[in-house]
C-alpha cells in the first residue's frame, strides 16, 4: 500500500512523546519519498520540537489558549488541505475531531495498549508482549503503508543560531579541564517520577570528587529550586567552579544543544530524559511509579534504567501521580545513591 502525497500526523503533547515521534517521522519520508509532503499538528508549547525538523513540510500549530474556537478553526483549515493519510498518534478527544474534520481517504491510530496497560496498573498482571518502545508503536501504525523503523533511533533538530549560542555558553565553562561531563536532570513534572533531590545531589558530588567530572543542571523554570539545591551541595564539597545550573534559563532546544556536551546523563523519567536519548548519550534512567512496559524508556541510546523491581504496588500508574498511594514511597526510596552512580561509571567504562 503506497503513501498518499499528502499525510498528516496528530501529536499535540508532550516533550518525550513529541520526541520519540521522531522515528516515526524519519521512517515515513523515507517510504513517502522526498516530494511528498508530510505535515504536523502540535500544541504551542512544544511546536519548537518539530518546527525545524527536517522531514517535515508543515507545522501546524495548536493553541490551547484559543478553546474550543480555535480547535474548530484549525479543523476547517485541515479539512481543506485535503490530506489522504491521517496518522493519530496521540488519539485524545482533541485529535479524534481534528482527524475526523479532516475526512481522509485513510486514518490510522496508534494501538496505545490501552488494556495491557488497565491490567498492569490496576491488577498487576503483565499481559504485554514484551517491552516495545512508543517510539516503535508509532511506526507500527504505519507499517501497512511498508514503513519500518531504521535502527537509527531519536532525533532533535536545532537551529544553527540556538547551537552556536549554547556552544558559546558552553566554552566559556572550559570543560576540557575536567575529565568528564555529566548531566543531571532532577525534575519530573509528576512527585511519584521524582527520585530524591539529595541523592542527585550525592551522585553529582562524587561525579565531580571521583570521576574529576564538570556537572550541569537541567531543568525547567519551576525545577529551579531543586536544582539550586543540588548545585549548592556540589560546590560545598567539590568546589563551585565543578557544577553550573541551568535549570530555567534554557529552552527545550537550548538543552538539547547543552545536552551534547554530556558524556553521560542521569534523569527522571521526564521529558529530559527523551532529549538525552535524542542525542544519543548515555542515560541513566531513575524510574519510580512507573515500568518500562509502558514503552517510555530512553530509546535508541546507551542506557540503565535503575529501578526498585519486583515492589507489589508496583506500578502505580502509567503517567505518574501527586504522592505515593500507599504512604512509603518504597519505589524511589529504596534506590540509593551507590547503585545509580555504579551504573554511571559502568556507562562511561564503555567509552
Amino acid at each position: 500500500m503506497s503513501i498518499p502525497p499528502k499525510t498528516l500526523v496528530l501529536r499535540l503533547s508532550s516533550i518525550g512523546d513529541i520526541v520519540l515521534s521522531s522515528a516515526l517521522l524519519r521512517t515515513l519520508r523515507t517510504a513517502a519519498g522526498r516530494e511528498a509532503r508530510i505535515d504536523y499538528v502540535v500544541r504551542k508549547e512544544y511546536a519548537d520540537l518539530v518546527r525545524y525538523n527536517h522531514h517535515l513540510s508543515v507545522v501546524h500549530v495548536y493553541d490551547p489558549a484559543s478553546g474550543f474556537d480555535g480547535l474548530k478553526t484549525l479543523a476547517g483549515e485541515l479539512r481543506r488541505e485535503g490530506y489522504g493519510l491521517v496518522v493519530d498518534i496521540h488519539d485524545s478527544i482533541r485529535t479524534k475531531l481534528l482527524r475526523a474534520a479532516c475526512r481522509a481517504e485513510r486514518t490510522v491510530v496508534i494501538d496505545k495498549r490501552k488494556m495491557e496497560r488497565w491490567l498492569l496498573v490496576n491488577l498487576k498482571r503483565n499481559a504485554y508482549d514484551g517491552i516495545v518502545s512508543v517510539a516503535e508503536r508509532y511506526i507500527e501504525t504505519v507499517a501497512p503503508f511498508g514503513v519500518a523503523y531504521d535502527g537509527k533511533g531519536l532525533e532533535i533538530f536545532i537551529p544553527d543560531a540556538v547551537q552556536f549560542d549554547v556552544s558559546g555558553r558552553m566554552a566559556k565553562l572550559r570543560l576540557d579541564r575536567f575529565e568528564t561531563v555529566i548531566g543531571l536532570c532532577p525534575g519530573s513534572r509528576h512527585f511519584t517520577k521524582r527520585w530524591q533531590t539529595e541523592k542527585f545531589a550525592e551522585v553529582g558530588l562524587r561525579a565531580a570528587k571521583e570521576l574529576k567530572a564538570k556537572v550541569l543542571l537541567f531543568g525547567g523554570p519551576g525545577e529551579n529550586g531543586d536544582c539550586s539545591v543540588v548545585e549548592r551541595t556540589i560546590a560545598a564539597g567539590a568546589g563551585a567552579d565543578t557544577v553550573t545550573n541551568f535549570a530555567g534559563s534554557f529552552s527545550l532546544l537550548e538543552s538539547a544543544a547543552a545536552l551534547e556536551f554530556c558524556d553521560a546523563v542521569v534523569t527522571n523519567d521526564s521529558g529530559l530524559m527523551h532529549l538525552a536519548a535524542a542525542k544519543q548519550k548515555k542515560t541513566v534512567a531513575v524510574f519510580g511509579s512507573t515500568v518500562r512496559e509502558f514503552g517510555f524508556a530512553p530509546f535508541g541510546t546507551e542506557a540503565v534504567v535503575v529501578e526498585e523491581e519486583g515492589m507489589e504496588c508496583r506500578p502505580c500508574t502509567h503517567i505518574g501521580r501527586r504522592d505515593c498511594p500507599k504512604g512509603h514511597f518504597h519505589c524511589m526510596n529504596g534506590i540509593t545513591a551507590d547503585r545509580v552512580f555504579t551504573a554511571v561509571t559502568s556507562l562511561l567504562a564503555h567509552r
